[in-house]
């Protein structure tokens, strides 16, 4: 059977053409999606992919969490699609963060405003760390691991390389609980001190570790905990 083609399609339907003539930020999730992925299969279009994609899947972001693994295994996209396809997203997370970057964490509160739209919602857990200075300005974020869907395994060697390669005067831990239940377990208490013990050693203070939930966040240092 011979392949189905974007290009065999009329002008005004094709996402490159749309998106030259609208903008891209007018084109459907769908096209933005083809678009990355440029070929089809068989009788499918890109289109027929990236429709499909949405349809198990139910969001870009939820298509975002999937692993090259796991998009290597869906049909029409092999390595090179799901490489592509990561780059993409990981450009957005970057491009997202800079726009926080500077930003003076003065609370708790201030803290978890800047990590409930990159943490709030995920269906796996996310261990981030939020580098700040001498004067709680802040120098970058930095994902430093990504778990299951109700933990992940964070190595502090990894996480103090990230702070110090920032200059960080001090971190704040956080992740996310899938669950939507913010109150951390008695492994997130046991990490949180371990993590705290390893900073005093360098030199760089463990000030919060924060826990996004669903609508709520649990704060280490407002519940007197750190």
């Amino acid at each position: 059977m011979e392949k189905k083609k974007i290009k065999d399609m009329p002008k005004h339907l094709r996402p490159r053409e749309r998106s030259m003539e609208v903008g891209i930020n007018n084109l459907s999730d769908q096209e933005v999606l083809a678009i990355i992925i440029r070929s089809g299969y068989r009788e499918h279009t890109a289109i027929d992919v990236s429709m499909n994609l949405l349809h198990r899947f139910g969001s870009i972001k939820n298509i975002s969490q999937l692993t090259v693994e796991e998009l290597c295994k869906i049909k029409g996209i092999g390595k090179d699609k799901s490489i592509m396809l990561k780059a993409a997203f990981e450009i957005g997370k970057r491009s997202k963060f800079e726009k926080i970057e500077k930003k003076q964490i003065l609370s708790s509160k201030d803290a978890s405003i800047v990590l409930e739209n990159n943490l709030r919602g995920l269906n796996k857990e996310h261990f981030i760390i939020l580098m700040l200075n001498t004067k709680n300005f802040l120098l970058g974020v930095e994902t430093v691991s990504i778990g299951s869907l109700n933990s992940s395994i964070v190595h502090p060697r990894e996480l103090f390389k990230s702070a110090i390669n920032k200059s960080a005067a001090a971190i704040i831990l956080a992740h996310n609980h899938p669950s939507g239940d913010a109150t951390p377990s008695r492994e997130d208490i046991e990490v949180t001190k371990r993590i705290k013990s390893g900073g005093q050693l360098l030199g760089i203070d463990v000030i919060d570790h924060i826990i996004i939930g669903d609508n709520s966040y649990y704060s280490f240092k407002e519940e007197k905990m750190i």
